[in-house]
């Protein structure tokens, strides 16, 4: 059974063949399916979780500056100043100024803020996953990817849409490369899930296009936030950081999102949530910059600046740590465009390896999901 497959068998009876995306097949995977599946009731989202747990690549993101733990207080920052080089004609020019953690997300919010928004019949993203995983017995990585698009519509009433293609998995470094060839240059990898019987079977070969859709969850529910939401509940959210907090925290139950979940605090549990809200929820630019603004009101995130993710793009990242089950601790990271405020990738960094993590060095990029298209369209999906 390929790992598709097997994600399917293992999700909960009441979600019906509702399509999966690649944050939903991060999140089973990942936590779900060590798990028993007779009589499991877990609490799932209508359609797909907000947080970015999706499968990812090997050497996904390279950090290079130190994070820097975030202060309290604090206040709007002035414009960064960035490093001239000294010329014959040119006096010194001081560095590049370092900014604190807060300022560097006030100054992402307040730059959110400002984007424009356009108009739509539809919300469209398309993403790139990638995971990193051990071979079974092999005693080297592959990593994973899959391209994946959705279509929300705007108006309840009508029907989800998504499709998406497994493009394959591949050694995930040279090291690797030489490890598979050594192995005989298999055209399928054996995954083992710790607490489950067997190995997951991965193709090396890209995958067919698989378009799904289904009507909305309840006529109107169109994402997970906590808990199930409505369009206009999003297009509603508070625009004040603290108000944005209140009201996420009223699905707060002092655990994960999993209804059998391990106690999680309040802090990892919005940043989790939150994510969604920066890089590919269908919230107003204002309300963006406010779920800015209440990051940098966490005591517990950090943030560095110059990473790369998966695309080889350069941004800032905010992050957080969280200890899972199978003793594992990850960083569940954010990276975005400081500029425009815009998302570029979730990615859960190792911290200290365990479970499914078991085998993978720290600082290895488990899983990431590369936001490349989130906004507004009128045209409808392509059947």
């Amino acid at each position: 059974m390929n790992p598709i497959d097997e994600l399917r068998a293992a999700r909960p009876a009441h979600l019906g063949d509702r399509p999966v995306d690649e944050r939903t097949r991060a999140a089973e995977l990942a936590y779900a399916m060590s798990r028993p599946r007779q009589g499991e009731r877990r609490r799932r989202p209508a359609f797909r979780p907000a947080w970015g747990l999706a499968l990812a690549g090997a050497a996904a993101a390279a950090v290079t500056a130190a994070a820097v733990v975030l202060p309290g207080g604090g206040v709007t920052p002035p414009p960064r100043t960035p490093a001239v080089a000294e010329t014959e004609n040119a006096p010194p020019v001081a560095e590049k100024t370092h900014l604190s953690a807060r300022e560097v997300l006030l100054a992402a919010a307040a730059n959110a803020g400002r984007q424009a928004e356009t108009e739509g019949d539809w919300w469209h993203t398309a993403t790139v996953t990638r995971t990193l995983f051990t071979v079974a017995g092999g005693g080297y990585q592959v990593e994973s990817r899959s391209r994946d698009e959705m279509w929300t519509p705007r108006a309840p009433g009508g029907e989800q849409w998504s499709r998406g293609r497994s493009l394959g998995a591949a050694p995930a470094t040279e090291t690797d490369q030489r490890a598979w060839e050594a192995a005989g240059s298999p055209a399928e990898f054996e995954i083992k899930v710790p607490g489950k019987r067997g190995a997951l079977t991965m193709p090396a070969a890209p995958g067919k296009v698989r378009t799904d859709h289904s009507p909305l969850v309840d006529g109107d529910k169109v994402f997970w936030l906590g808990r199930n939401v409505t369009m206009k509940d999003l297009r509603g959210l508070p625009d004040e950081p603290e108000a944005l907090r209140a009201w996420l925290l009223r699905s707060y139950e002092g655990h994960d999102t999993e209804s059998d979940g391990v106690p999680m605090a309040s802090d990892v549990w919005l940043f989790k949530v939150s994510a969604g809200l920066i890089t590919d929820m269908p919230v107003t630019p204002k309300v963006r910059g406010a779920a800015f603004r209440m990051l940098a009101g966490l005591d517990t995130v950090e943030v560095a600046e110059d990473v790369t993710d998966a695309e080889g793009r350069t941004g800032t990242a905010v992050s957080i740590e969280e200890r899972i089950k199978g003793g594992a601790v990850l960083r569940n990271r954010l990276v975005f465009d400081e500029a425009t405020g815009r998302g570029l990738a979730n990615e859960n960094v190792v911290v200290k390896p365990g479970g499914l993590q078991a085998g993978l060095e720290p600082g290895s990029v488990f899983n990431s999901v590369a936001v490349l298209e989130a906004g507004w369209t009128s045209a409808a999906p392509r059947r």
